[in-house]
């Protein structure tokens, strides 16, 4: 059998989840591991998204709550409540970079013909965090993304002057 490369549609996959009922997704290979929900050291001074610092295998991770930093309130704890870590270049430097959500689903398969540009009107949140929307079978998500959620200049304020929290303040 003969396949003809033009033909060939790529397929990404994707981690699902949700905040405040509306199902979002990132791309998998962001992804370094979703954890169940542990105790968040707050971080004085911090914007009020950051909910703080982990600890993740001797690794100081901000934690942002992304219902505020998307302007719907603040994430109660639940039993589903997780923090996905997603790994993130900042200035060539590798970062982490802990997303709370109120659950994850799953992992899913797109191709690049099920996402459409994110549309200019009638979503809540900045329309520049959305790489596109995702259509799966009959229901819609949107497609994250992180590198402009959080770009290098406020990932910085996150951390120290040098990118860095203290593994020490963490544990």
């Amino acid at each position: 059998m003969v396949i003809d490369e033009a033909t060939v549609t790529a397929v990404d996959q994707f981690l699902t989840f949700k905040i405040s009922q509306e199902t979002y997704a990132v791309e998998v290979a962001g992804v370094q591991r979703v954890l169940e929900y542990q105790p968040i050291m707050k971080v004085p001074g911090a914007p009020p998204y950051m909910r703080g610092v982990i600890n993740v295998m001797g690794s100081v991770v901000p934690v942002i709550d992304m219902k505020q930093k998307f302007g719907m309130g603040e994430t109660e704890r639940t039993i589903d409540t997780c923090i996905v870590v997603l790994e993130l270049d900042l200035d060539s430097e590798r970062t982490l970079i802990g997303a709370l959500a109120d659950s994850v689903d799953e992992v899913i398969e797109l191709g690049a013909d099920s996402i459409e540009p994110a549309p200019r009107i009638g979503t809540s949140i900045n329309r520049r965090y959305i790489r596109g929307i995702g259509k799966r079978e009959d229901r819609f998500l949107m497609v994250l993304d992180f590198s402009e959620i959080f770009h290098g200049e406020e990932l910085a304020t996150l951390a120290d002057g040098e990118g860095h929290v203290p593994v020490e303040q963490a544990t």
